[in-house]
């Protein structure tokens, strides 16, 4: 009987179980390593809510890839019997002519996408729970939604070990890449045929190479629930992107709060700090930011702060590259990775199982436009 090949994946996230499933479909026999059961409420993937958008700026690249991930889903819900997506539409806006939002318009009018532009007052208007003051414009995309993130994570890890996957609870201390090994907290080793490194804010300490490239980044977002007589408009709402502002909101879909976060990194921060708490001043100086465009925002219940952890590169591309003839690293995905993870493990693990694909693997995923065999 012919020996199946073996991978040896860190890192029970987004990124980690996409690519430990689509290695199974490759014919390999697959171990995760995480330092916690998954969904690992440290992970970098672990939240209510990740946002999948077409709207990227300059980056169209990321923007054609935004439909490749989209069809991954697609076939990810088929495998799991249950789609964790609610779609809501895109809303950007925009006060001082910034660069993003130019940017983006221009890039979606130009692939014909689906975009209508709205003034402030029409904004007002559609949305009669936002204000429309200051905007100077705006535009509306209805494709666009909230992908269930901590859901699809504790999903997709069931559905791999259903699939033969051993996920294994353990925290690995040193990277062979080399040996295409992992060195555990005990001493243990842990090896295969091929290793991929997806561990996330975590990428710093153990591949220090990488870690000049990437930082660890401290992020804080505000959970709220609307007022009852908004709730039902609130529930219903389109996801915010308000860059100008400084700010994005994710409405409460599905039984999950209304979140708030800000568009800035700390790029700071020790992803193994036991206190993951937010300070006060972190969750006002964020609600500031949305006060504008959120009227009676001071009405809506706190339900709370939560931190968490980015892997942070200078343009927020990703990056995922082979560290040696039999191990890959997958990082640098910011907070606008979690929407491309199936479309990227699938596009990896094609890179492992057929070697005439690798070269094209790392310009694609920094959102170069590739043309591969």
């Amino acid at each position: 009987m012919e020996r199946r090949p073996t991978a040896l994946v860190l890192g029970a996230g987004i990124m980690g179980l996409s690519t430990a499933r689509a290695l199974q479909r490759e014919g390999f026999a697959v171990r995760v390593v995480d330092q916690a059961p998954p969904p690992n409420p440290l992970g970098s993937s672990v939240d209510h809510h990740r946002l999948i958008r077409h709207a990227y700026g300059a980056q169209a690249g990321y923007m054609r890839m935004v439909d490749a991930a989209y069809a991954a889903w697609d076939e990810l819900w088929a495998e799991l019997g249950e789609v964790l997506h609610i779609p809501t539409g895109v809303l950007a806006t925009d006060e001082a002519s910034g660069d993003w939002f130019r940017d983006s318009r221009a890039a979606l009018g130009a692939e014909g996408r689906d975009v209508t532009d709205l003034t402030g007052a029409e904004v007002a208007a559609r949305f009669p729970y936002l204000s429309g003051d200051g905007i100077a414009r705006a535009f509306w995309c209805p494709q666009g939604g909230v992908l269930l993130a901590e859901r699809i994570v504790a999903a997709l890890a069931r559905h791999v070990v259903a699939h033969g996957a051993m996920i294994e609870t353990a925290r690995a201390t040193r990277v062979d890449a080399a040996r295409a090994a992992l060195v555990l907290e005990d001493g243990t080793v842990r090896s295969a045929d091929v290793l991929v490194v997806a561990a996330g804010p975590w990428i710093p300490r153990l591949l220090p190479g990488i870690g000049q490239r990437v930082t660890a980044s401290r992020q804080v977002i505000v959970r709220l629930g609307p007022p009852p007589e908004l709730a039902a408009a609130f529930a219903k709402a389109p996801m915010i992107i308000d860059l100008a502002g400084g700010f994005y909101m994710v409405p409460p879909v599905a039984g999950t709060p209304l979140k708030i976060g800000d568009h800035s990194f700390s790029l700071q921060g020790d992803p193994d700090d036991p206190d993951r708490s937010a300070d006060p001043r972190e969750a006002e100086r964020i609600l500031a930011l949305a006060r504008r465009r959120i009227p009676g925002l001071e009405r809506f219940a706190p339900l709370g702060t939560a931190t968490c952890f980015y892997d942070v590169e200078p343009d927020e591309r990703f990056v995922v590259e082979k560290i040696s003839r039999r191990a890959w690293v997958m990082s640098g995905f910011s907070g606008h990775g979690f929407k491309f993870g199936p479309v990227l493990g699938a596009r990896l693990a094609e890179a492992i199982a057929k070697p005439e694909l690798e070269a094209f693997l790392p310009a694609w995923a920094a959102g170069d436009e590739v043309v591969t065999p």
